[in-house]
């Protein structure tokens, strides 16, 4: 399949930005937003060399992707220093992504994130591993006229045998910019099966790799689970907002004598169920399913209490506008936690809201605790796993606190 992937031939745009957003991309930025343009040659298509030349001197600045569909209107490859952007480009990035990655690979781990992103130079493009298959979700157009070379490099770096091609929502309320590729496309090798068995830190998982949520699985918190796990050991557990149970199996795999996962979504608590019994980790784990909230505070009433609760909800905070709601949910969510926390329990709270700035989380979440007038000693606070280098201010999102109380 990736021999009939599309042939495309990107043109070549002429930009100049304003002298302030010119400063933005010579520091290294990624971004240029649709504003900031003061002049271009042509219209241009998704997938368009844009070549950006600065003000003063009519001389090469950046050259990125154009993205007539995004505010976002051009992603930066290369800025500063003239680039060709060919499949030995490419292949150079994917080779510098894979060299980060490499200890990890080390840790009896076959699940990684092989490229993410502007991160790893490539706006826009995330490429997961799970055992054998490869899974590549594109959030933009401007990718179409390289997969040709991109996908066959990729295969070749991680040996994988198979190839999922995911779609976001944006490219798919889009066919037409998509070439007749679809999400969940099988694009290289066979998938006998769309859930897929891999190894984390020893520990068994399965993805779906064709409906799962982003790519199958939250791969991001994989250093917060290790660690879950080894301050576990006969303590009784709550996983809030468990989803597939990656918290909840490697407590139980740490040897906790009791967990409970708790989530609003029933698919994804048996799917935690598989993954225990993956591992042959059920002896000890039930499921709540329900709203987190509601739930929290019925525990709570119950005066029910945990030696060790984790606390990981969704993105509350996906613009602006809800910046204010997700700290409104975030504090509320410390409060009903702290009251569910054993004395000298351990409480994990954490943030993927790439809106909510880490300082400002840690704040929050100190602030809640002081107001409760229970004690309390911070123990560490985490970022990202190796495989999600942060690479620009606004590629970091995930933040973790822990305390004990």
């Amino acid at each position: 399949m990736i021999e009939n992937l599309p042939s495309i031939t990107p043109a070549r745009l002429a930009i100049k930005l304003k002298s302030s957003v010119e400063r933005i991309v010579r520091s290294g930025h990624p971004w240029v937003f649709d504003k900031g343009i003061v002049k271009q040659n042509a219209e241009g298509k998704a997938g368009d060399f844009a070549i950006i030349f600065d003000q003063k001197k009519n001389k090469f600045l950046a050259v990125g992707l154009f993205d007539p569909a995004s505010p976002i209107r051009i992603k930066i490859l290369a800025a500063n220093k003239p680039a060709t952007i060919n499949s030995d480009w490419f292949e150079e990035k994917i080779s510098t992504a894979f060299q980060k990655r490499k200890l990890l690979l080390e840790t009896d781990t076959n699940s990684y994130r092989l490229i993410y992103g502007e991160n790893d130079g490539l706006p826009g493009l995330i490429a997961d591993v799970y055992d054998s298959v490869l899974v590549v979700k594109l959030y933009s157009a401007i990718w179409m006229p390289f997969l040709k070379d991109i996908f066959p490099l990729l295969l070749k770096a991680t040996n994988c045998k198979t190839l999922v091609l995911r779609l976001s929502r944006n490219l798919q309320k889009a066919p037409e910019s998509l070439h007749g590729l679809h999400d969940g496309q099988v694009l290289f090798g066979k998938l006998e099966n769309e859930n897929i068995i891999f190894k984390e830190h020893s520990l068994n998982f399965e993805a779906n790799v064709i409906h799962g949520h982003k790519t199958g699985y939250f791969l991001d918190h994989r250093h917060n689970r290790f660690k879950i796990r080894s301050l576990s050991k006969g303590k009784t557990v709550l996983d809030i907002f468990a989803y597939a149970g990656g918290f909840s199996v490697n407590a139980l795999a740490g040897g906790a004598t009791n967990v409970t996962s708790l989530d609003i979504s029933r698919p994804a608590l048996e799917l935690a169920k598989r993954n225990a019994s993956l591992n042959k980790l059920t002896a000890n784990h039930s499921i709540l399913v329900g709203d987190a909230f509601a739930e929290m505070e019925a525990l709570k009433q119950e005066r029910k209490r945990f030696d060790l609760v984790i606390v990981d909800p969704p993105s509350f905070a996906k613009k602006e506008s809800e910046i204010a709601g997700a700290l409104r949910s975030y504090e509320r969510l410390t409060q009903l936690a702290i009251d569910l926390v054993s004395r000298n329990g351990i409480l994990m709270m954490a943030s993927c809201s790439s809106r909510i700035l880490a300082d400002d989380f840690y704040e929050l979440v100190i602030s809640t605790l002081t107001k409760s007038g229970r004690g309390f000693s911070e123990i560490e606070r985490t970022l990202h796993d190796i495989d999600h280098p942060i690479g620009f201010a606004e590629g970091a999102y995930l933040k973790s606190i822990y305390f004990q109380l």
